[in-house]
């Protein structure tokens, strides 16, 4: 698999677990305090090839992701889910400790933010109709949402927006929603 974007990850082991699975180049942000120099190879990689963030999901990872996306709008975002980057010792976490496999699929349901402004269809009332937030188990609900869109862990506050910027429609959304709570019956 070959790909065409230049893939932003963190540090060098992203890298080599990156060229491990797929042809791609990469660009690494060396930490969460991002500088001006790296964030203009994003900006130009964006405007020769296209950019795809693929950080860990944790705090740092998601706070690189938000930099980016502020400078970069228009970058494409890769997401695995946190279970999916546990180091086998248990002791570590990120994209360098995924499989071949899950890297593959984390790149093949890359998600391109939507630049044309539209309507918001999912509320903020669907998403306490759907325990996702104000609720006991709403953390838990968000974390398999997240990985049943390849859209990535998100706070209450954040997942109204990213389920914004990444179009997910209505009916993407219920459908999610239904498989979440079929997993809660059985």
């Amino acid at each position: 698999m070959k790909i065409q974007e230049v893939i932003v990850v963190e540090g060098k082991d992203d890298t080599v677990a990156i060229k491990r699975a797929v042809g791609a180049d990469t660009i690494e942000t060396n930490g969460s305090a991002i500088s001006n120099e790296t964030l203009r190879r994003i900006t130009h990689a964006q405007e020769k090839r296209g950019v795809i963030v693929f950080t860990d999901p944790d705090y740092p990872g998601r706070r690189i992701r938000a930099i980016i996306e502020e400078h970069v709008p228009q970058a494409k975002h890769a997401f695995l889910a946190k279970e999916k980057t546990i180091a086998k010792n248990g002791k570590g976490l990120g994209i360098e400790h995924a499989s071949d496999e899950d890297i593959r699929q984390a790149l093949e349901a890359v998600y391109t933010p939507l630049s044309e402004e539209r309507p918001v269809e999912i509320t903020l009332e669907d998403l306490i109709d759907a325990r996702l937030i104000a609720h006991p188990s709403a953390k838990a609900r968000r974390t398999e949402l997240g990985e049943a869109l390849n859209i990535g862990y998100t706070n209450g506050k954040q997942l109204h927006k990213r389920l914004h910027v990444f179009g997910i429609t209505k009916q993407q959304f219920i459908n999610a929603v239904q498989a979440l709570t079929q997993e809660d019956i059985t």
